[in-house]
């Protein structure tokens, strides 16, 4: 049985239209600590799974990356293992201090001073923000097709969720269509690049977002995947503004540490404080030092960068030889359209041993594919062959 929640975090809710009735399960949420996050980032990327893997099968279905940690960092973790017997906090205030020289931003053992918190990963600040913005009238509003852990977190908790198509045709977010769905929102979502369509969303149109949401409202923006793109334009610079805006990023991806649980969120300390009022626990130091390895690895971000993204555009290059429909990805993921029920194209895939992403609701027929390495990549497309016209 979860924990009461504690009399602060009871008159918080109270105030924010909550019953007594929905504490329970916030308590739930919040006792889970990292394990609910882990979870609900691997059910949602494993949708697609069907049954167990074969050791010797393609795994293109969960936007992991294929080359997995550094050298540098397995290294650090290898290293670390051997004090898992002590939680090293140590580790994790080096983790935000070398982040934030890195992003060039403020930061300091003093919560009151921070504008960077360490987490397991970085669905877990995203559920917390969702506790900490969102309330039975002041809905968690998101982009469709779009990540879902935040609105699984807000239907769990009893808050509202608005989702806003994305514009037809650039798969961008609409955020004046947001505004409009949800004039009084408590949280703002955007993906950027956006998972699944790996699209982005202009400067110009986060920035309006920011300028016209509700007083009290915050946006946040998830950069799982800006590592990837050339294109995209960090948000970091409108939290050194002390704008209302929360960053995500995570080690999961360019990184290659999605099991190893390293993320952070980004925002003012006053920002940073609402969301730390439900976190609890130490971080995995084998993540704290991998991270913080990789940050110290030098070209790592653009050598990766380089290898995914080409890997990418040849595929998409392909694709595009065969006339099949796709949407131009900067992130290490794609969607094709493949005209039949995703669903049964993924099973088919899977009797080729090519296990590749899941289909969204909203777009039955589109299926989510991660980019591995050019030797998946092959195999990809000879299965791809058989089974798209299946």
């Amino acid at each position: 049985m979860a924990p009461a929640l504690n009399t602060e975090q009871q008159t918080e809710l109270l105030k924010r239209g909550f019953s007594r009735r929905s504490f329970g399960r916030i308590a739930t949420l919040l006792t889970a600590g990292a394990a609910l996050p882990f979870y609900n980032e691997q059910a949602l990327a494993q949708l697609s799974k069907t049954g167990p893997i074969p050791p010797d099968a393609v795994k293109i279905d969960a936007n992991e990356n294929p080359l997995g940690p550094s050298p540098e960092a397995v290294d650090a973790i290898y290293k670390a293992v051997k004090q898992g017997g002590r939680y090293m906090w140590d580790a994790t205030d080096k983790l935000a201090q070398s982040m934030a020289a890195t992003l060039d931003m403020k930061y300091s053992p003093d919560d009151k001073q921070s504008y960077i918190q360490i987490y397991a990963g970085s669905s877990a600040p995203l559920h917390q923000a969702v506790l900490a913005f969102c309330s039975k009238d002041r809905p968690f509003v998101k982009c469709d097709p779009g990540y879902e852990a935040g609105e699984i977190a807000a239907k769990y908790m009893g808050a509202p969720v608005v989702k806003v198509p994305l514009k037809s045709g650039s798969y961008d977010h609409d955020v004046k269509a947001m505004l409009a769905a949800a004039p009084n929102g408590g949280l703002y979502y955007i993906c950027n690049p956006n998972n699944p369509t790996g699209t982005l969303t202009s400067r110009s149109d986060i920035e309006y977002l920011v300028a016209n949401k509700p007083q009290g409202s915050i946006v946040m923006i998830d950069e799982a995947y800006i590592h990837f793109s050339t294109k995209a334009i960090p948000c970091t610079d409108m939290v050194a503004r002390d704008q209302d805006v929360v960053i995500l990023r995570t080690f999961s991806k360019i990184y290659g540490m999605a099991g190893l649980r390293a993320g952070a969120a980004i925002a003012r300390p006053d920002l940073l404080a609402r969301v730390r009022q439900w976190s609890a626990g130490a971080m995995p130091i084998t993540a704290m030092y991998g991270a913080t390895a990789s940050l110290q690895t030098k070209n790592l971000v653009e050598q990766r960068r380089q290898y995914m993204t080409g890997i990418r555009d040849a595929t998409c290059k392909w694709l595009a030889a065969k006339n099949v429909e796709f949407i131009p990805s900067e992130a290490n993921h794609f969607m094709i359209n493949v005209k039949r029920s995703g669903k049964d194209f993924r099973k088919d895939m899977a009797q080729q041993k090519v296990y590749v992403g899941r289909s969204w609701p909203v777009w039955p027929e589109w299926s989510r594919v991660t980019v591995g390495t050019e030797e998946e990549m092959a195999k990809f497309r000879n299965a791809f062959e058989k089974c798209y016209n299946a």
